[in-house]
């Protein structure tokens, strides 16, 4: 009897966990207050966080790399092999599509003509091998003012998935 109500027990806390898994979903003024791992600005879409990284300090329009590290939620590189993607870049008047290769471990790389102005805003599509696509929106260099409440509360928990 013991036995059952301990498996009874972990069943009950697995699902309690998991059924509260989306009420820990970050929106993007979260990740807008903590560093990404490669100084670039992260989204989340669906299983995947992806950190958009362009370079900072270009001021006019030219041939610029664009990176995208895909990680899971808990931060964990997730293999781009196969995968397709592609980033939109809206500038002003201005729209390019760059399309991404997969490179290293967890990365899709590209280059595209653009200036870190802070108009600048981005549509990444990535596809993996054998599964939907899914989409991140970016605003990678706009002026993000820091909550004066979290600054003020030291508001810079580490999140675990």
């Amino acid at each position: 009897m013991k036995i059952k109500n301990v498996a009874l027990s972990l069943l009950t806390g697995l699902s309690l966990a998991l059924s509260t898994g989306s009420a820990l979903a970050h929106d993007d003024k979260y990740f807008d207050s903590i560093k990404s791992p490669h100084g670039g600005q992260t989204r989340m879409a669906g299983p995947y966080h992806f950190e958009l990284v362009l370079k900072a300090g270009s001021t006019n329009v030219s041939a610029n790399p664009v990176l995208v590290y895909v990680t899971d939620h808990a931060g964990k590189a997730i293999s781009t092999k196969g995968a397709t993607a592609s980033l939109l870049i809206v500038q002003g008047k201005q729209k390019i599509t760059v399309d991404l290769q997969a490179q290293g471990e967890n990365e899709m790389v590209g280059q595209g003509n653009y200036a870190a102005t802070p108009d600048l805003k981005a549509a990444l599509t990535y596809t993996p091998a054998g599964k939907g696509a899914e989409q991140a929106r970016y605003t990678p260099f706009a002026v993000t003012k820091k909550s004066s409440k979290a600054a003020k509360s030291g508001d810079d928990h580490a999140h675990h998935h």
